[in-house]
């Protein structure tokens, strides 16, 4: 920032308590923490890496933390918090599904001990998603970095506006331009996220059982993996696990979009990219089975795009100490999601 810019963003600073705060609109930005946390991203990683050796699957859980995080008011730990009233980890999308808590936890204690009151637990987030694929073969991107912690969750926003897994494609493209995203490059890019991770029987079983609701079975459900899907789930409701990906689950990779080339994708909401007629996701699901590099670029641009879906303007931030609460008070706090602290000029 020039120094006519530090005068310009000194006149918008206020005094909360005895910390001064600035309400500046800066943009996010890939080095936001060179000056004050310039080792957050090896911090993050080292993290990632102990919690990966015990669980395979947490990438694929951190990245979707921070996919349910951005779509319900904008990128900022929302998702995180433990309000009882407000929580969002019990909405219907996320209930007993999403995970991933304990390790932000983790990163942000280590943080805390480093660079105190400095890197928000959204952005904690952001960084362990890009660690999280990039740990699992895929491809890096530059985080832009900035954000502020919202001081309150939204759980009912979170059971309308998350896509779900019996989605039809009209409507995961509505919740697509919703947050801003494109309704078909960013719809086919960001599901294929689902080239690694785990999904429970409830979450494809009606496919298997009662596709119709006359017993039937899904149309666009491969026989050879049905039948295989009914040995995992031989009853609808259960919690049982299977892979996303059935050929390299723990892989991030291209194989996502051959197999919904074969009526192999698992969940009902991912088959429909390539089986709905007409669709314009058709074309780009061929493209990124037959191209692994255009499907890693297409990704790393959609994800910075999910990344700096922001919070309404009004929605006041904080870079919380603790991912789980609110802080005790607001002498942290901005006025906006963006905004910086500023200690001097």
């Amino acid at each position: 920032m020039s120094f006519s810019r530090h005068i310009v963003a000194a006149l918008f600073c206020v005094a909360l308590l005895e910390t001064p705060v600035c309400v500046a609109q800066d943009q996010l930005t890939p080095t936001y923490y060179d000056q004050t946390c310039p080792y957050v991203t090896h911090i993050i990683r080292k993290i990632l890496l102990k919690a990966f050796l015990n669980d395979t699957r947490i990438t694929a859980s951190l990245l979707r933390l921070h996919f349910h995080d951005c779509f319900v008011q904008g990128c900022d730990g929302s998702i995180l918090l433990d309000d009882p009233n407000t929580t969002e980890k019990v909405a219907r999308p996320n209930a007993n599904s999403v995970r991933g808590f304990e390790v932000i936890d983790d990163m942000k204690a280590a943080l805390e001990n480093v660079c105190s009151q400095t890197v928000s637990c959204a952005d904690i987030v952001a960084i362990a998603a890009e660690q999280s694929v990039v740990l699992s073969g895929g491809p890096s991107w530059a985080v832009p970095l900035g954000r502020k912690d919202s001081r309150s969750a939204n759980r009912s926003l979170a059971n309308t506006v998350l896509p779900g897994f019996n989605d039809p494609l009209d409507l995961i493209k509505a919740k697509f331009a919703a947050v801003g995203l494109d309704t078909s490059l960013d719809v086919v890019a960001l599901s294929g996220a689902h080239t690694f991770g785990r999904a429970q029987c409830l979450a494809f079983d009606q496919r298997l059982y009662n596709f119709s609701g006359v017993g039937d079975q899904d149309p666009d459900l491969n026989e050879t993996l049905a039948a295989r899907l009914r040995e995992i789930c031989p009853t609808v409701g259960l919690t049982n696990l299977t892979n996303l990906d059935q050929t390299t689950p723990d892989d991030f990779d291209n194989v996502y979009f051959n197999n919904l080339q074969v009526e192999e994708g698992l969940l009902r909401s991912d088959q429909i990219l390539f089986s709905t007629q007409g669709a314009d996701t058709v074309e780009i699901v061929n493209q990124f089975s037959s191209n692994q590099t255009a499907f890693f670029e297409a990704f790393a641009e959609s994800m910075i795009r999910m990344g700096n879906v922001r919070p309404p303007a009004a929605v006041v931030g904080e870079v919380r100490l603790n991912c789980r609460v609110i802080n005790a008070n607001n002498s942290i706090t901005t006025a906006s999601a963006d905004a910086r602290l500023v200690t001097s000029i």
